[in-house]
């Protein structure tokens, strides 16, 4: 069986986009004045990965089935592309192939040991997610910090909350996410990885469609093929009740049944700083409301 023409764009748009961005003198040749098209030419690519120059073409053409680990390998190391680049290209691969495709994503709940472990953590904001980045468990703190994004209308017209789907398609989170350019770029970045893991999935297929379709900032950072695997860092959020709050956030994988994907975001305050007053006023209303609840 053939590469899909959607698999080949794919991986020729990628492999094209990576080698634009790499000039001669970082790969140590020389850069013999100014070029018709910025980056390396496929043969200086084909060269410096020790292969020819007419396999290379047909591997940027998207013909990627059949390639050995060993030449993608040296691809990648000549295109200096970061793990997570590796890894998407290495997945375009094998959803190319015939005999590696994998069947597709199964929907599956939060185990409850997971759960339970969630509403433990009571002075970080806790958040599964699965690889469309649908929300499918927060802890008590996370609702609380999260709830611009939980009351947004375009969360109630979903019936369930979609990070990708809040990011662009809903105003508020331009205000809700400090910096939004980043956590916009770092939304599709994760959804493009997920998209060469699972390019069967139908509906991962239908939400990228749907934020094409809406939103010219989606479309333009999709066409980049910029690819997360795992996000961790500082992500800073303007909360309505608390102000600002820049909190460390650190995303683990759960460990699940075969063909599903979730992972466990926690965003936590440095100790001693205004963000950490922030959590625990956010905290003191959520266990208020918990208890209100109980008591109503």
């Amino acid at each position: 069986m053939a590469t899909s023409p959607h698999n080949r764009g794919d991986i020729r748009d990628f492999l094209v986009g990576r080698r634009a961005r790499l000039t001669p003198e970082q790969v140590g040749l020389p850069g013999n004045g100014r070029r018709r098209v910025p980056g390396l030419r496929r043969g200086e690519v084909a060269a410096l990965a020790g292969v020819s120059i007419e396999w290379y073409t047909r591997l940027e053409k998207g013909h990627i089935s059949g390639v050995s680990e060993d030449v993608l390998d040296s691809v990648a190391r000549t295109l200096r592309l970061t793990e997570d680049e590796r890894t998407y290209l290495f997945d375009l691969a094998a959803a190319a192939h015939p005999s590696r495709r994998a069947p597709r994503r199964r929907v599956a709940d939060v185990p409850p040991s997971v759960t339970w472990l969630m509403e433990t953590i009571t002075m970080s904001a806790a958040v599964a997610t699965d690889g469309r980045q649908n929300v499918i468990a927060t802890n008590a703190l996370s609702r609380a910090l999260f709830a611009p994004m939980l009351e947004s209308h375009t969360v109630q017209a979903a019936n369930g909350l979609n990070i990708a789907r809040y990011t662009f398609l809903d105003e508020t989170s331009q205000q809700f996410f400090t910096d939004w350019d980043a956590a916009a770029g770092v939304t599709v970045a994760l959804l493009r990885a997920e998209a060469a893991r699972s390019p069967h999935d139908s509906r991962l297929r239908s939400l990228v469609g749907e934020l094409s379709t809406v939103s010219l900032e989606f479309r333009t950072l999709w066409a980049t093929h910029h690819v997360r695997t795992h996000h961790r860092g500082i992500k800073s959020f303007h909360h309505p009740d608390v102000g600002t709050v820049e909190l460390v956030h650190q995303h683990l994988d759960l460990p699940m049944p075969p063909h599903t994907v979730q992972a466990l975001t926690t965003y936590t305050a440095e100790p001693g700083t205004s963000a950490e007053e922030k959590m625990r006023r956010l905290a003191s209303g959520a266990v208020k409301t918990q208890s209100a609840e109980v008591l109503s």
